[in-house]
């Protein structure tokens, strides 16, 4: 057994050694050749564990990829066997016993000559082909060990010897180097990548998104980045928990939207503190309570928050026994929540200052239309109608004061429609209540901005249950007319309306105490519809 420093040279006979040194120098060349011609991490590992395999004529090669976080092999790539040898064996060994273990928490050169002899050798499962000799090297990326090279099993049946070990060395010396390139090109990609995401992301959000939409963007494109089983956001519940507003997976979300997480759970306490979260397996962990925790494994929960701020939560959880997140992955994806907070704080922003140029606009088209073109509309009607009074003296068969009448009338009805259209403006442009009492409630509400008083509202009868949607319309466009007839007539201090729905018919009812032309005062009108 060769451990830590290579054993001293046995007396050979020098020309021997000599040839087989010059005979493995050009195997070697282009083993490092071979490891370095790639910036792909997975072909560049594949490259180097076959490399391997073949400047030690080994029968079988494995490369653990270590997670220093967890003292376990996060992936192992391996050469020599078939896939009906790895379909034999099932699930691959994760490093926490056995010799691959072995090199885990001790990462030093290890060379036996039979290791079923050894006793740190744990049993091959069911399916596993038959091992011998052994063989391995730790792999340093700079000062940190990014894995390690496994031979077993040297073609000839012959033990390995310490000019294999030698070969090795230099091999995983090398393999280090370009792993460093690869991942340093890997983290790149995947960097870029993230800033195209967040990008898309706030260029979609700014661009008038509805609230719902915004959140199943950041939830999708979070999910694809991440290569996660799905992307959720859930956002804060009024009794202090949190549910899942917007889920983005692979298929149907099922029953993901809806979920909540109760109050005191200690992954909200966390959460609301704007730490992120990061769960190995969201099925077994303590802390996960709700119900679909069982479906999923690795998971990251991070804080959407911006100034302070918290809006909600991203979730992007993979599947059962899906590879974990690294630190990289969280890196990236933490500066992907934060840029998609501030695009969602931004977005709802922009979105007030919109809401509020309408409003601001509508009230001045309102206002305009009051001051400017409602009172010249009143005025010229006031002028044509004590014309037509002053015509009425007119000799008989003189029509001018029946065209004097025909204009006042058509002038009543501009003048009407005109503080109707008033009345419109003054509704907020969106959240348009959905229920008949809602829309006249509504109705009602915008007259009083310009009466100067709420007129009072009565309702008989299920209104919302018996009334057909034509109907209601007809009723709403009869209650504007009434409103803005009332709104003309002088001294009104008080509207009534009533609303009364039998299953047969339904009547509107909209009094006031206005004086009339004629001096009297109170004017009544009615407006029935069978149903």
């Amino acid at each position: 057994m060769t451990h830590a420093e290579p054993p001293p040279p046995a007396p050979v006979d020098g020309r021997g050694v000599a040839a087989r040194q010059a005979a493995s120098l050009p195997v070697l060349l282009e083993a490092v050749l071979s490891v370095g011609s790639e910036l792909e991490l997975r072909t560049t590992l594949q490259h180097i564990v076959d490399s391997a395999t073949e400047l030690c004529a080994a029968r079988y090669g494995a490369l653990g990829v270590v997670d220093p976080e967890r003292v376990r092999l996060t992936g192992l790539f391996t050469s020599g066997m078939t896939e009906e040898e790895k379909t034999a064996i099932g699930r691959l060994p994760d490093g926490r016993a056995g010799l691959l273990g072995a090199l885990v928490t001790d990462p030093r050169p290890l060379m036996l000559e039979d290791l079923n002899e050894d006793p740190r050798a744990g049993g091959f499962p069911p399916g596993h082909p038959p091992m011998k000799g052994f063989l391995g090297v730790p792999i340093r990326v700079h000062t940190e060990v990014f894995g390690n090279l496994y031979l077993t099993d040297k073609h000839g049946g012959g033990p390995f010897t310490d000019e294999d070990l030698a070969l090795l060395r230099v091999l995983a010396s090398q393999a280090g180097i370009a792993i460093g390139n690869a991942r340093l090109y890997e983290t790149a990609r995947r960097r870029e990548r993230w800033i195209e995401g967040a990008a898309a992301v706030t260029t979609t959000l700014l661009a008038g998104r509805p609230a719902a939409d915004a959140l199943m963007c950041v939830a999708e494109r979070a999910r694809l980045l991440a290569d996660a089983a799905a992307g959720v956001v859930l956002q804060p519940t009024p009794e202090g928990g949190m549910e899942i507003v917007a889920a983005s997976t692979h298929g149907d979300p099922g029953d993901l939207v809806g979920t909540a997480i109760a109050p005191g759970s200690a992954v909200l306490e966390q959460l609301l503190g704007g730490e992120p979260v990061f769960i190995e397996d969201s099925a077994t962990d303590p802390r996960m309570t709700t119900h679909v925790r069982e479906r999923f494994g690795p998971s990251m929960m991070l804080p959407l928050q911006s100034g302070g701020q918290l809006i909600g939560t991203l979730a992007l959880p993979r599947d059962r026994g899906g590879p974990a997140y690294d630190a990289v992955d969280r890196l990236l994806a933490s500066q992907f929540a934060s840029q998609a907070a501030l695009a969602l704080v931004l977005a709802d922003a922009q979105h007030d200052r919109e809401q509020l140029a309408v409003y601001e606009d509508r009230d001045r088209i309102a206002r305009d239309l009051h001051d400017l073109v409602v009172q010249r509309l009143f005025a010229t009607e006031m002028m044509l109608e004590s014309t037509r009074r002053r015509s009425a003296k007119a000799p008989a068969g003189d029509t001018v004061g029946e065209e004097l009448g025909r204009a006042v009338d058509e002038l009543d009805s501009t003048i009407q429609e005109v503080r109707t259209a008033i009345f419109a403006l003054q509704q907020p442009p969106t959240d348009a209540p959905t229920t008949f009492r809602g829309r006249v409630l509504r109705e009602t509400g915008g007259a009083a901005v310009l009466l100067g008083f709420q007129p009072s509202v009565h309702f008989a009868g299920t209104v919302d249950a018996l009334l057909p949607d034509q109907v209601a319309d007809d009723l709403l466009a009869a209650l504007r007319g009434a409103l803005a007839a009332a709104h003309r007539r002088a001294e009104v201090t008080s509207i009534d309306v009533e609303v009364d729905a039998v299953p047969a018919r339904v009547r509107l009812t909209v009094s006031d105490d206005g004086r009339t032309e004629s001096g009297t005062r109170g004017t009544t009108l009615t407006w029935e519809a069978p149903l």
